[in-house]
C-alpha cells in the first residue's frame, strides 16, 4: 500500500512540544507527532515473485536477493523478516524458491530430528534459507513456523503455540547460561509439542568450542553451497523455460566460470541470475554483468574515497546517494547541496587559511550552482539515472529518475567504511539527517534505515547515539527515522535486547514523546517482525485523549491498524477483546482503534459469516460502538460504507446481511438509528436496505417482524420523534 492509498487516521497531527527534563538521558525524547501520514502508514508490503527477483538498490539476505538503500523509491521496501513471532507462509514459500541445498543439510536434516539444531555459520551466506527449509521439511513441509529473539532464555521456553511445528532462534542470550540439564529438558518440551528448534549461531570458533564443552553438544558448521549450485537453483526458479535457460547459458559459457568465483556468496549469486534473467533477447553482457556485482565494492570503496578526498562536491554526491540510493535525482541534487552548506567545508580536503594572498589555493565556492553537471558527478561516484518513470499520489502523477549506483551494494559499503574510518563523517551525516525538512516525508526510510544499520557499525556502548540524538530532536521528522531506525537496529542479535529493554521501559514510564515514539516502532518493522511484544507495548502507551497525548493515541492506534493489515489481525483482535472488559480507558482505545479497522472488512466478513470464536465479540463491538454517542457518527460511516461496497463485492454482501439482520433482532437506540441512515439512502440498491426497512415499519406499527426477539421502547433516538 501506498502513503497515498493507505487510509487516513482519524486523529491530531502537525502537535509539537518542548524538552520533557523529567527522564533518563539514556532515553529518547522530542517531540514525535504527525509521522502517520508522513511515514509509517505507507509501510510497504514485500514482493513476493516466484520465479522473479525484484531489484531497487543494495542487496542483502542469504539465496533471496534483496534492497535495502531503495526503500522509499517505487517498489522498494524489503521482506520484513519473523524475527519474534509467527513466520509468514510467504516467507517460507520464498525461502523454498530456488532453493540450493548446503553439503551439510542431510546431516543437518538428521540431527534436527533429535528434536534440536544448533547451525553455526556466518550471517549473509544463507543460513536463515537454510534453516527455513530445514525446519519445513523435517516437520512435513509445515507452514507453521515461528521465530524466537536471541535474547529469548531457552532455560525456561515452553511452546506456547499448538499449531507450531518448529523454531527459528536468532541467537543465545549473552545474559543466559545454558546446561546440559536445561539442553535436555528444552528437547524434551519440543518433543512433547511435536515441535522441532534451530538456532542460528555466528561462527566463533572460541564460542563454539566453548558450548560444545559447556552444553555437551556439537554445533552444525554451516558453510553455503557453492556458487554454481546456487546459479542453477535459482536460474531454474527464474527462467522456467528450458529453452530461454539453455540460450542464456550458451551465451555465457565462456564468462561464467569467472563470474561464479568461489568468495560469491548466495546472496552475490542471487544478483548475477536477476541481472542474467531480466536480460532482453540478445542476452546477457559478461563484461556489464561484472561491472553490477556488489563482491567488489568491499575492495574498490577505499580507492573511490581517496580519489574523492579533494573534491568536497562529489564526496558529498557520493555519500548522499550512499544514503539515498533509489530516489529521485532532484531529490539527491538537493540533499548534496544541503550537505555542502551544513557541512561549512567540512567535506574540503584543503581550507584556504585566512588572508587575500594570491598565492593561496582557493577553496571551491559551495554557492557555484554550475559546479559540476549530473552526468559528471554520476560517472564519477561510478552511478548511473535509470531510465525514467512515473508515480502517482492519491491527486496527480508525477516523474521520477532514481539515481542508483552500477555496482549492488556499493552505498551500504560505502557508509559503512566511512562510519568506521571517520568518526567526524557520522557526526556530519547525524547532522544532516537531523535538519531533514519535515515535508520530505519520502526520505524518512532511507536515512532511518542507514542509521539503524550504523548502530552495528558503531558497537561498544554507544551503538545507540545516533537515534538518540535524533529522536531528541525538535523535529518530528528526525523522530520519525529514529523510529524506524530503531527497527533496523533490532534486527542485530546483539542490539534487540537493548532496543526491546528501551522501548519496553518508555512504554511503562516515559513521558508522551517516548511511549509515542514506542508506539512508532510497534507499528513499524520492528513491530512486524514481533507482534506479540509489540501488542504488549502499545497496551502501556495509551493513556488517553487529552492534551499531548493524543499524539500517542493517534500513533498507538495507527501501529494498531499497521499490525492488522500485516497479517495479524487474529492477535490484534483478541487483544481489541481484552481491554474491552478492563479499564475505561482501555475500552476507549479498544473501541476507538476497531473503527479504524473496520474500512477493511474482508477479515471482519468470514467471521460474521462463520462460527469462529469472533462472531460474538464482533457484533458486541458494533452494538457498543453504534450506541456511544461519541462515536456513532464514525460507527455508521464505516457501516454504510460496508453497505456500498456490498453492492459490487458478492462475498461481503452476505455478511452485510447478515449483520443487519443481527443488529434489528434487538433495536436499541444505536441500531435504530443505523437502520434510519440506511433507510433514508438514495441508493435503491443499498444492501441491507429491504432489511432496515421492514425492520423500521414493524416496530414503528408495534408489530412483530422477522428480526425483533424483545420490544423496544422509545427513548430520546425514537425515530418516531
Amino acid at each position: 500500500m501506498s502513503p497515498d492509498e493507505r487510509p487516513a487516521i482519524e486523529g491530531p497531527s502537525g502537535v509539537s512540544a518542548g524538552f520533557d527534563p523529567d527522564f533518563d538521558l539514556d532515553d529518547l525524547d522530542g517531540d514525535l507527532a504527525d509521522r502517520i501520514a508522513a511515514w509509517g502508514a505507507g509501510r510497504p508490503n514485500f514482493i513476493f515473485a516466484p520465479g522473479s527477483n525484484v531489484n531497487t538498490g543494495s542487496v542483502h539476505g542469504g539465496q533471496r536477493v534483496e534492497n535495502g538503500a531503495g526503500g522509499a523509491a517505487p517498489g522498494g521496501g524489503e521482506r520484513v523478516e519473523a524475527q519474534d513471532g509467527p513466520i509468514s507462509a510467504m516467507e517460507i514459500l520464498a525461502a523454498q524458491t530456488g532453493f540450493a541445498k548446503p553439503d551439510c543439510f542431510p546431516e543437518a536434516l538428521r540431527t534436527l530430528n533429535t528434536r534440536l539444531l544448533f547451525l553455526a555459520g556466518e550471517p549473509g551466506t544463507g543460513r536463515r534459507t537454510t534453516a527455513l527449509n530445514l525446519l519445513s521439511e523435517s516437520s512435513g513441509n509445515t507452514m507453521a513456523l515461528r521465530a524466537l529473539d536471541s535474547d529469548s532464555d531457552l532455560s525456561s521456553w515452553r511452546p506456547t503455540h499448538r499449531e507450531a511445528r518448529g523454531y527459528l532462534v536468532h541467537g543465545l542470550s549473552p545474559v543466559v547460561r545454558l546446561g546440559p540439564t536445561a539442553i535436555a529438558k528444552l528437547r524434551d518440551r519440543l518433543e512433547k509439542a511435536d515441535a522441532r528448534m534451530v538456532v542460528m549461531l555466528p561462527y566463533d570458533a572460541e564460542m563454539l568450542r566453548q558450548l560444545a564443552r559447556d552444553l555437551d553438544i556439537s554445533p552444525m558448521r554451516y558453510a553455503p553451497p557453492s556458487p554454481r549450485a546456487v546459479f542453477e537453483a535459482r536460474l531454474a526458479a527464474a527462467v522456467p523455460n528450458e529453452g530461454r535457460r539453455r540460450e542464456l547459458l550458451n551465451r555465457l559459457a565462456a564468462d561464467l566460470d569467472d563470474l561464479l568465483a568461489p568468495e560469491l556468496m548466495p546472496a552475490q549469486v542471487a544478483e548475477l541470475v536477476e541481472e542474467v534473467s531480466r536480460s532482453g533477447d540478445d542476452g546477457p553482457d559478461p563484461a556489464d554483468l561484472g561491472q553490477r556485482l556488489s563482491f567488489l565494492a568491499e575492495t574498490e570503496v577505499p580507492d573511490l574515497l581517496k580519489e574523492l578526498r579533494e573534491d568536497p562536491d562529489t564526496l558529498a554526491f557520493l555519500l548522499v546517494t550512499s544514503v539515498l540510493e533509489g530516489l529521485d535525482h532532484r531529490i539527491i541534487r538537493d540533499e548534496t547541496d544541503r550537505l555542502l552548506k551544513l557541512a561549512d567545508g567540512r567535506l574540503d580536503a584543503v581550507l584556504r587559511p585566512n588572508g587575500d594572498s594570491d598565492a593561496q589555493a582557493p577553496r571551491p565556492n559551495p554557492r557555484f550552482v554550475l559546479r559540476r553537471s549530473l552526468d559528471e558527478l554520476l560517472a564519477a561516484v561510478r552511478a548511473e539515472c535509470a531510465p525514467g518513470g512515473t508515480q502517482r499520489t492519491s491527486s496527480y502523477t508525477y516523474t521520477v529518475e532514481p539515481v542508483r549506483f552500477k555496482r549492488h551494494r556499493q552505498a551500504e559499503t560505502v557508509l559503512r567504511h566511512v562510519w568506521r574510518q571517520y568518526g567526524d563523517v557520522s557526526v556530519l551525516l547525524t547532522e544532516w539527517i537531523d535538519k531533514v525538512p519535515g515535508s520530505a516525508s519520502d526520505l524518512a526510510e532511507p536515512m532511518g534505515r542507514a542509521v539503524g544499520l550504523a548502530t552495528g557499525w558503531s558497537g561498544g556502548r554507544q551503538a545507540l547515539l545516533h537515534i538518540r540524538k535524533l529522536a531528541r530532536s525538535e523535529h518530528t521528522q528526525s523522530q520519525s527515522i529514529a523510529a524506524y531506525a530503531l527497527g533496523i537496529a533490532a534486527q542485530d542479535p546483539i542490539l534487540v535486547g537493548e532496543v526491546k529493554h528501551r522501548l519496553d521501559s518508555w512504554s511503562y514510564k516515559g513521558g508522551w514523546q517516548l511511549r509515542s515514539t514506542a508506539a512508532a516502532a510497534c507499528g513499524g518493522d520492528f513491530g512486524a517482525a514481533r507482534p506479540e511484544f509489540a501488542l504488549s507495548l502499545l497496551s502501556r502507551c495509551y493513556r488517553g485523549e487529552d492534551g499531548d497525548e493524543r499524539t500517542v493515541a493517534a500513533t498507538v492506534r495507527w501501529a494498531l491498524g499497521s499490525l492488522f493489515a500485516g497479517g495479524h489481525q487474529t492477535a490484534v483482535f483478541r487483544k481489541l477483546v481484552e481491554w474491552a472488559d478492563q479499564s475505561k480507558r482501555d475500552a476507549e482505545l479498544a473501541h476507538t482503534a476497531f473503527l479504524d479497522l473496520l474500512r477493511e472488512p474482508s477479515w471482519f466478513q468470514q467471521h460474521l459469516l462463520g462460527e469462529g470464536e469472533f462472531g460474538e465479540p464482533l457484533m458486541a463491538f458494533v452494538r457498543r460502538c453504534l450506541n456511544d454517542e461519541g462515536l456513532f457518527q464514525r460507527s455508521c460511516t464505516r457501516l454504510l460504507g460496508w453497505c456500498r461496497r456490498a453492492v459490487w463485492d458478492e462475498p461481503l454482501r452476505a455478511a452485510v446481511e447478515t449483520l443487519v439482520t443481527r443488529l434489528a433482532q434487538d433495536m436499541r437506540p444505536g441500531e435504530l438509528r443505523l437502520m434510519v441512515e440506511i433507510d433514508r439512502s438514495d441508493d435503491p440498491d443499498l444492501v441491507g436496505r429491504d432489511i432496515a426497512h421492514r425492520a423500521l415499519e414493524a416496530w414503528r406499527h408495534g408489530e412483530p417482524h422477522p428480526y425483533r426477539t424483545d420490544p423496544v421502547s422509545g427513548g430520546p433516538d425514537d425515530p418516531r420523534r
